[in-house]
């Protein structure tokens, strides 16, 4: 069985260049002007035409990696391969230039090298034959569309480069939001004697420095200011004007930014869970709250639930994480960092391949993929796409739709 290339009419109208031959010494320049019907050959490939000499042009996969089969003809009758002389040039949406040299075989000519997927670019071919010499240059897209930048963004396509990429196991924790340790702090009189004045109430803001009592000395009777050190939310207060401050605190006074989440661990995870591993924090419907990093186990662990505990601080300057909220976790375990990965939602099904959609500038074009190892969030890549590459990160599903509704692909 033979495959080649099968280019689809809306693609044509966007991408196909005119065929243009000449038998001169010089490459002939593609013309102006709309883009023949492509014309097949009996082996099902494309016939470049040149007077009465013609080339079919064939890539062939039945058994062996993609290769360049040409037919050659003189009036519609096959022409003995050993006296044509043959080289292809093949031109890349990302600049890479391949030249392929042919040597004869049975009825055809044979290309020296393997046709690396996607089969997607500019060709030239050049043939010598009967003392003449006859240049063809064409477009051969696939896997390839348009998409304006403005359609790019409301269709929520996003582009980031293939690069490095820790790639890590995941395992699912639950916590609830807590107070971090640290964040109470017990506000008493520097010396005891009666209460002559408190200024805030519970639930009231206290910037560090602002005044929150006086007292009168039971020993001095001199009256002095007690200062708050540090900014928060008064938590509680324990003292009126009139009573005896001694050893109970007056206030207690809680920072709301410095709180933490307190994951349960159960048994069968203690063995890969461990302080130090990243974790992501989402709400319990999976929207992403904050990455943190896992502290040490907790002495004391849920003995209720028959779970150790974790902690992992949550950045709050905001105050919108209130003690007492359930909040989802993902443990990032077994982390290896490899040389290239893709974000998995980038991955897209095209034939029989798993690929990405590169990108460049407006034009999107596939990119088949060999994989290695994948989480829920990257997905190694051992090769098929160039480092440094810029991809449809997220959104590709709508690249996927353009293709597919215009039939951007060759048979196999």
């Amino acid at each position: 069985m033979k495959t080649n290339w099968k280019i689809g009419a809306a693609m044509a109208v966007l991408f196909l260049v005119p065929m243009a031959a000449c038998s001169t010494d010089a490459p002939s320049e593609v013309g102006e002007g709309e883009a023949a019907e492509e014309e097949k050959g009996p082996h099902g490939g494309k016939i470049l035409r040149d007077g009465d000499f013609a080339v079919e042009m064939t890539v062939f996969e039945d058994g062996v990696p993609p290769e360049f089969r040409v037919y050659p003809t003189r009036n519609g009758k096959p022409v003995d391969p050993k006296s044509v002389k043959l080289t292809v040039t093949l031109k890349r949406l990302d600049g890479q230039i391949e030249k392929f040299a042919f040597k004869p075989e049975k009825d055809y000519l044979v290309g020296q090298g393997t046709v690396i997927e996607p089969h997607s670019f500019d060709v030239e071919v050049v043939a010598a034959s009967g003392g003449k010499r006859h240049v063809w240059k064409y477009s051969s897209p696939e896997g390839q569309t348009k998409i304006s930048k403005s359609a790019a963004e409301d269709g929520g396509i996003e582009i980031e480069t293939v690069g490095p990429q820790s790639i890590s196991d995941i395992r699912e924790v639950e916590g609830v939001v807590q107070l971090d340790p640290a964040a109470t702090s017990e506000i008493r009189a520097q010396f005891p004697g009666k209460v002559m004045q408190v200024t805030k109430a519970v639930g009231d803001y206290v910037k560090k420095g602002q005044l929150l009592a006086r007292i009168e000395s039971s020993e001095s009777l001199q009256i002095y200011p007690v200062y708050s050190p540090v900014s928060g939310v008064v938590a509680e207060r324990n003292a009126n004007v009139g009573n005896v401050a001694y050893d109970q605190p007056i206030y207690v006074i809680t920072d709301p930014s410095s709180t933490s989440v307190v994951f349960n661990i159960f048994p069968r995870d203690l063995g890969t869970i461990r302080p130090g591993q990243k974790i992501i924090i989402e709400t319990l419907d999976g929207k992403p709250v904050a990455d943190s990093v896992l502290g040490g186990y907790l002495a004391e662990g849920n003995v209720a639930a028959g779970t150790a505990q974790v902690r992992a601080s949550l950045p709050n300057r905001d105050g919108r994480w209130r003690p007492g909220i359930a909040l989802h976790g993902r443990v990032m375990v077994n982390a290896v960092t490899v040389p290239l990965a893709v974000r998995t939602e980038a991955l897209q099904p095209f034939r029989d391949f798993t690929v990405v959609y590169a990108n460049f500038g407006e034009v999107y074009e596939v990119r088949m993929l060999e994989l290695g190892r994948k989480s829920s969030e990257w997905t190694e890549v051992l090769g098929g796409i160039k480092p440094g590459t810029k991809y449809a990160a997220k959104g590709s599903f709508l690249i996927r739709q353009d293709i597919e509704k215009s039939g951007a692909s060759h048979d196999h």
